[in-house]
């Protein structure tokens, strides 16, 4: 799996976990910054260099690709996907999630304000855990620590994150189906 993809799986199931807790239906806008991984993060500073060299007009063109599947790449690398929690899946704490990768997740704890999860994916190989801290129903944020093989070899990725609820209307952005449990 290509660095950019492996990094959108990661940031779906990711921030699926979140929404197990009590969570305001409608759209919510999830931003992560992994680290910890030479090659993702030079993957990403590739692609922040090939955006900005691009002539305005294609620059426009893809970021409105990028926009009309609820994502944007900002500063730093820093990734934002917006997610659409229907009020049957807020009423049911269901968790929303990509389903590339095979992918089931756990939550492992509840205590006052804070959401421990694990999440395991198959294709490829990659497991992880994180703590998720709420501010209320509308704002959380998150540190995952994810391990990986890439080429035979270990690897170990961090991501820092928060999610914010942006509006009760998910505009054109669809909901996307809970992970296996």
């Amino acid at each position: 799996m290509r660095a950019p993809s492996r990094l959108l799986t990661c940031l779906l199931l990711c921030s699926a976990s979140a929404f197990a807790q009590t969570t305001a239906p409608g759209l919510w806008a999830i931003q992560n910054k992994m680290g910890g991984n030479p090659e993702l993060d030079k993957a990403m500073a590739e692609m922040q260099k090939q955006l900005a060299a691009m002539p305005p007009a294609q620059r426009k063109q893809m970021e409105a690709m990028m926009g009309q599947n609820g994502m944007s790449v900002g500063a730093g690398g820093a990734v934002t996907v917006k997610v659409c929690i229907t009020p049957e899946m807020a009423a049911k704490s269901e968790l929303p999630s990509h389903t590339e990768g095979d992918c089931t997740s756990t939550i492992t704890s509840r205590t006052g304000n804070t959401l421990k999860s694990k999440f395991a994916c198959k294709n490829p190989p990659t497991t992880g855990e994180g703590t998720y801290t709420f501010s209320g129903d509308k704002a959380f944020a998150t540190k995952m620590v994810m391990q990986t093989v890439r080429n035979g070899k270990p690897e170990t990725m961090t991501m820092e994150g928060q999610g914010k609820w942006l509006s009760a209307d998910c505009g054109n952005i669809k909901p996307i189906q809970p992970p296996k449990q």
